[in-house]
């Protein structure tokens, strides 16, 4: 995929881009850059599927949510708020430089905003598309769905595996849905996109 368009965009909109072929030479580069840190995660599968955390434990400490339900996960959650350097993915990237995330818990969506040192986004090429409008659909209609379904949750969307019912079930996983226009004023976001199909 020519990601030309969209590395020109992010950048105009003030991130540090890094582009990788690979996950193994992104997970390499952020392995490089992240040491003697502390480092909270965000739930994801692309982060996940790179065994992201088990690698950065070597040198930091990793506060990961990931594997933790309930009271225990609200808990693991919360110290990630005040880690050092807080790294994510995202359900949606356009090419005109915007980022989306839906949250249900909020977590993920706080962990990226404030109060860290560094924040990176990571993902993968599938979660590309050409307008904002058609990354907020993405996120709401392919991401959505398929992490309700991965967590088990008994959503519409999750149960009928298509797209977004707008439902009111406690098991939502879409309560909020965030726009990152530009990076933050702090410059702490930097933005890592790789050539493979990633995540959800």
């Amino acid at each position: 995929m020519d990601c030309n368009r969209i590395i020109k965009s992010l950048e105009h909109n003030r991130y540090k881009v890094s582009y990788f072929e690979t996950s193994t030479a992104a997970a390499e580069y952020i392995a490089e850059n992240v040491k003697g840190f502390t480092v909270g995660f965000g739930d994801s599968v692309t982060l996940a599927t790179m065994n992201l955390a088990e690698r950065l434990s070597a040198h930091n400490a990793v506060i990961d949510p990931a594997n933790y339900t309930g009271v225990a996960f609200s808990e693991i959650a919360l110290k990630t708020l005040t880690t050092d350097v807080y790294i994510t993915s995202v359900n949606a990237a356009a090419e005109t430089g915007e980022l989306v995330n839906i949250d249900g818990a909020g977590n993920r969506v706080a962990g990226s905003l404030y109060g860290h040192q560094k924040v990176y986004f990571v993902f993968g090429t599938n979660k590309i598309e050409p307008t904002l409008d058609k990354a907020i659909w993405r996120a709401r209609n392919i991401a959505a769905p398929q992490n309700a379904k991965r967590l088990d949750y008994k959503t519409p969307c999750a149960v009928k595996g298509d797209r977004c019912y707008d439902c009111s079930s406690p098991h939502r996983i879409c309560n909020t849905l965030n726009i990152y226009l530009k990076n933050m004023e702090d410059g702490a976001g930097e933005v890592i996109i790789i050539d493979e199909n990633l995540g959800l």
